[in-house]
């Protein structure tokens, strides 16, 4: 069976209780307070998240919404590719998170609803123990997968830790690209958050902000995985990966169109010769997600786990 980098099925989580999550504020620097009540910004996510939707599926992509539980208080539940990723052999992994108040995400009742709509789930592969070490690795956002080529590539920080990084890619038989990628805060560089911020593979190309990765080496290395892999590089500056332009995935629509689904801020922030590149291989789809953007510090990559699992 040929492996498939895209996918037409996605797991989205309606947020109930979406705000500033201080406990990732940490050491996520896109994140910014909103002079707004909790209230009416959770109201302001749901909008942005509901006409997100309602677009993705306008193109066909089938998205299967769960919707996240009051009792949990989890305000970035709306980010569910952090704590799950979903395989094409019928495996699930579960990561270990940074957060606290993000590791009441993980929920089982997600994985029974996969299986109401008809997908087999063989085996889960368990990382989250590693928390008890105060080691991480934050799902999708911290590991790219090129799937059909079998190479991982992973920015670490303090959410991606290198050692269980290189366990998951033995476990899942992928070549391992380790990095580091950095921004500029306050006048100093400080590693990015997620991998999946700086970095987006398609089927046959990627965007990639270069000039994140301060080590020649390291920038040519990663470059030379993905030029011996046939995918064109489409670079971005550090200020457009500001506007989440690195933050975008490619999925299916009907009749396998694919698209490239990203925000209408990073949508803005490319260069009509950027556009031209992408749009050789795949329409763009925007959605405006500023709220979510501003307070999550995430954006649309974020918002979908991708289901690669067999039907029943």
């Amino acid at each position: 069976m040929a492996l498939k980098q895209i996918t037409n099925t996605i797991l989205m989580i309606r947020p109930v209780r979406f705000r500033m999550n201080e406990q990732t504020a940490v050491n996520n620097y896109f994140q910014e307070d909103l002079s707004l009540k909790n209230d009416e910004i959770n109201t302001k996510a749901q909008t942005e998240f509901d006409t997100f939707v309602d677009k993705l599926k306008a193109k066909g992509v089938r998205v299967i919404v769960e919707s996240d539980d009051e009792l949990m208080d989890t305000p970035d539940s709306v980010f569910p590719n952090n704590w799950v990723s979903f395989h094409e052999s019928g495996i699930v992994a579960k990561y270990p998170m940074f957060a606290e108040n993000r590791r009441k995400e993980r929920r089982d009742e997600v994985f029974m609803r996969l299986e109401e709509e008809g997908f087999e789930i063989k085996s889960i592969v368990d990382y989250t123990s590693a928390e008890d070490e105060d080691i991480f690795l934050e799902g999708t956002g911290s590991i790219l997968m090129d799937r059909v080529n079998e190479v991982a590539y992973c920015a670490l920080s303090d959410r991606a830790d290198e050692e269980l990084f290189i366990e998951f890619c033995e476990d899942f038989e992928y070549t391992p690209v380790v990095f580091t990628a950095n921004q500029t805060v306050n006048g100093e560089r400080k590693p990015i958050y997620h991998t999946n911020v700086m970095m987006c593979l398609a089927e046959n190309f990627a965007v990639i902000c270069l000039e994140t990765i301060d080590d020649k080496k390291e920038r040519k290395n990663v470059l030379k995985h993905l030029k011996s892999t046939d995918k064109e590089v489409i670079a971005i500056s550090e200020k457009q990966m500001h506007q989440f332009a690195g933050n975008m995935l490619q999925v299916l629509g009907a009749n396998d169109t694919p698209y490239l689904v990203m925000s209408a801020a990073a949508h803005k922030s490319l260069r009509p010769d950027q556009i031209t590149k992408i749009e050789k291989y795949c329409e763009i789809l925007s959605s405006d997600l500023e709220t979510i953007e501003t307070c999550g510090g995430g954006s649309a990559r974020c918002m979908m786990a991708e289901v690669f699992l067999p039907k029943k």
